[in-house]
């Protein structure tokens, strides 16, 4: 931004007729001026008889949207078309197993765009990580890989050249109980990301990003560690599930270490909200302390394919049974009639956003309350 300053002196001259009209044309000037830009204006009357204007305004027209700083801050600040500062709204974005951050962002844009719509008082911020687990072929369901160089090219060649990404791997082999392999990596990485970008106001996740939403909301709950040191008994965690073999019997995972790293040393809290898209839970004692003791806190809102031929409709269930409240019923599980993906129609859209306005137009209520709770508790001396 460039500014010109002016400074005008007017001496003081008996006041006669004509000066007044020049004065009140001198003013009308100024006024003027004010209006066509931007403008800061000092008068001074000095003793010495000088009348002093010092105007100072921007040599190019503002924008409505247009960030300034104020020479009391000198802070950059977003606002909105009144003038009024715009709340941040960051968004944490989990993309599916295959995928990877920018593959998700241009999947979800509808979705961002139709929020940031509905909010207008607002900046909706979505951060889109890529998972740090770089898949091959062979990890992918229903790869078969090639017999023959094809077009020149080796199928290792082809191996190197994919641009797919996992938040964890299924274990090579079955195993009672299941096992992801990774999955510290990829919470070491989600970690990282909240540290150096957070905090996080919600997060949304697609499939396999969705399960992780999920773990991820658990992980921010107050309390979840002393969950975690719960099920660290293995007569505990494996109470309940069919493994015929006792040797096979294991304790849940322990707390994940980066996740104590987010708790001591950012400002992120508990998530105002979670969207899970074709998610599921992560099966076996293993990973009960997500799940259990207690339920899933954050509200968690759930959006499944009737046709979803990927993820079994038991294993999503699951997940929603494992958030507190009863999801069901509070309006907190939608179907659409289509298979693996995320749906952009206008209900389903629509869906969330009404999800997200609710979460946070809540929690204004719940501290409104909280202040007036708090007024009605004092001690009054008459």
């Amino acid at each position: 931004m460039e500014f010109l300053s002016v400074e005008l002196f007017v001496t003081q001259r008996p006041k006669t007729k004509n000066t007044r009209q020049e004065s009140l044309l001198l003013l009308l000037l100024l006024l003027l001026l004010f209006f066509r830009q931007l403008m800061l204006i000092k008068i001074r009357l000095p003793a010495s008889g000088i009348i002093s204007f010092s105007l100072k305004f921007c040599t190019r027209p503002l924008s409505l949207h247009s960030s300034f700083t104020t020479a009391a801050t000198m802070a950059p600040a977003t606002t909105t078309g009144n003038n009024a500062p715009k709340q941040p709204l960051k968004i944490l974005m989990l993309h599916g197993y295959t995928q990877s951050g920018s593959v998700f962002y241009s999947k979800s844009r509808a979705l961002i765009k139709n929020i940031q719509k509905a909010l207008p008082l607002h900046q909706v911020d979505p951060v889109y990580p890529t998972a740090p687990i770089r898949l091959d072929p062979t990890d992918i369901p229903g790869f078969e890989p090639p017999s023959t160089t094809q077009e020149g090219g080796s199928g290792s060649s082809q191996q190197q050249e994919l641009e797919a990404y996992g938040w964890w791997r299924h274990s090579s082999t079955p195993s009672n109980p299941p096992e992801y392999i990774g999955l510290n990596d990829g919470l070491n990485a989600v970690a990282t990301v909240i540290r150096n970008e957070g905090p996080f106001d919600g997060i949304i996740g697609f499939s396999q990003g969705a399960a992780l939403a999920a773990m991820v909301a658990s992980l921010l709950e107050p309390g979840r560690k002393e969950s975690f040191t719960h099920f660290s008994d293995t007569k505990v965690a494996s109470a309940g599930f069919d493994i015929p073999d006792s040797n096979n019997l294991v304790p849940g995972i322990p707390f994940p270490e980066s996740f104590e790293e987010v708790m001591l040393r950012s400002r992120q809290g508990p998530l105002k909200f979670a969207i899970c898209y074709c998610g599921f839970r992560a099966p076996g004692p293993r990973y009960r302390a997500f799940y259990e003791n207690p339920p899933i806190q954050t509200p968690v809102l759930h959006v499944l394919g009737s046709l979803d031929s990927v993820v079994d409709d038991s294993r999503s269930r699951a997940l929603i049974q494992a958030c507190a409240g009863n999801p069901q019923e509070e309006g907190r599980v939608v179907y659409h009639p289509g298979g693996h993906f995320l749906p952009s129609q206008r209900a389903y859209l629509d869906a969330a956003i009404k999800f997200v306005r609710e979460q946070l137009e809540g929690r204004k209520e719940d501290a409104k309350k909280e202040v007036e709770e708090d007024v009605n508790d004092m001690d009054v001396p008459f």
